[in-house]
């Protein structure tokens, strides 16, 4: 078993040490069933629908998701439920290429002392004992984020905790990153492991396409990529700068099913996987949790970062953690306190001391980064074990599809159906 010791994020302020359990009844409004009966919060009801299309709807000059968000963040920062001011944390733009962004923020890790984490195993049960979201304060969550009946965009300021529906909720980081951060959390009383699904990816890809800002993004860590609490959820905030990453040329693989086009990243210190286009959300959505359903089947931590409105997915597996606990990675990278997750692989480095951040340079940025990514021929395994995987899941869904026509007609359809596997000349074929 590897373990490794670091100072756990606090992302809220109930947040306890894994020494501490809560017992039952709190009396603080949480979110299990000592408070919620009889409990309301705000509803963001947004449009789902089968086709939607990746252009179109969030081009509006004005999105009101964004705007509900961001006010509902001022009001908790106004309320003091923050850690710190993260608007008065230094940030600059780092002299180079790239552009890597630094960030000083010396509050994210004082008074916290460190604790213990596996890192080699991806995924793990939910443990209802330790720290989980649904012991936050209900202060702490903006709103819940649901589809609506409708198709229509639709605001309810005080709306009904349904538990049988276990409902989406977005909720502050107390400790951010950045202005606006937030967590999205997916069925939030189903209590899911921190484990990417079809429904909750999904569900991340809507919120940046209601969120209609160039500058929002989302990311996702998983366990053994520096994810420390096991309850599912994705981070969000806003950064009015490009992230590095998304500069970064890059070497289309193939056109995939759907219409969806991956790519290879390159001149990028972390090796990573790019998806875009698809003629729907859905289509683009389900290749990518496909994707990170194969990377969590064979226990490859990884990160996923969301940009352009929903329109672009970067897929980033990673070996910083372990490489840490095999005593792989030097003395003089670990005193940085510098935790590799998504933020920081996409090029936003969150630095603890003033001295590192008063000497950043791009070498040193380079250096931290080529030690999260896998080598090039560990790399290039992981590819093809990701396409076959969603090969294999395109047919599965194909067959489905056809045992469901023949239950509508009677009768069997005629005509294979096929999924391309990228570095093979054939193609895989069902009858």
């Amino acid at each position: 078993m590897l373990r490794i010791k670091r100072v756990p994020t606090i992302l809220s302020n109930y947040q306890k040490d894994e020494s501490e359990v809560a017992g039952g009844g709190c009396g603080r409004n949480c979110l299990r069933n000592c408070c919620l009966p009889g409990s309301k919060l705000p509803l963001y009801a947004f449009p789902k629908f089968d086709k939607a299309e990746l252009c179109g709807r969030n081009d509006f000059p004005y999105a009101f998701l964004d705007s509900l968000l961001l006010g509902e963040w001022e009001d908790r920062m106004v309320r003091g439920l923050f850690r710190y001011d993260v608007t008065a944390c230094e940030t600059k733009v780092i002299p180079g290429e790239h552009g890597f962004v630094a960030q000083l923020n010396e509050g994210r890790h004082l008074k916290k002392r460190p604790t213990e984490f596996q890192v080699d195993k991806v995924l793990q049960p939910f443990d209802e004992n330790k720290f989980n979201f649904t012991k936050v304060g209900q202060e702490e969550v903006l709103f819940q984020f649901e589809p609506s009946e409708d198709g229509e965009v639709q605001f309810h300021p005080s709306a009904p905790i349904v538990v049988e529906n276990s409902p989406s909720v977005v909720a502050i980081n107390v400790s951010p990153i950045e202005y606006g951060h937030v967590l999205l959390i997916p069925r939030i009383l189903e209590c899911l492991p921190q484990r990417i699904d079809h429904k909750s990816l999904l569900l991340a890809l809507y919120m940046a396409h209601e969120a209609a800002s160039p500058y929002f993004r989302l990311g996702y860590n998983s366990l053994g990529a520096f994810a420390t609490i096991n309850h599912l959820h994705f981070q969000a905030y806003y950064l009015a700068v490009p992230f590095p990453i998304e500069k970064a040329a890059s070497r289309k693989i193939t056109d995939f099913n759907a219409g969806v086009e991956i790519s290879e990243i390159l001149n990028y210190p972390v090796k990573g996987l790019i998806f875009e286009g698809g003629n729907s959300l859905e289509d683009l959505s389900n290749v990518v949790a496909d994707t990170c359903i194969c990377l969590q089947d064979n226990n490859i931590p990884y990160n996923v970062l969301i940009s352009e409105s929903g329109k672009r997915v970067f897929v980033l597996p990673q070996c910083y953690a372990e490489k840490q606990a095999l005593g792989e990675v030097s003395s003089e990278l670990l005193d940085t306190q510098v935790n590799p997750a998504v933020w920081e692989i996409s090029g936003h480095i969150v630095l603890k001391r003033k001295d590192d951040y008063e000497g950043a340079s791009e070498k040193k940025a380079w250096r931290l980064l080529a030690e999260v990514s896998l080598s090039e021929e560990r790399f290039q395994e992981v590819v093809a074990i990701i396409f076959e995987a969603i090969s294999c899941a395109v047919i599965e869904k194909m067959l489905s599809e056809d045992e469901q026509d023949v239950d509508k007609v009677g009768g069997r359809n005629n005509g294979p159906r096929a999924a391309i596997v990228p570095g093979k000349n054939e193609c895989l074929v069902q009858h």
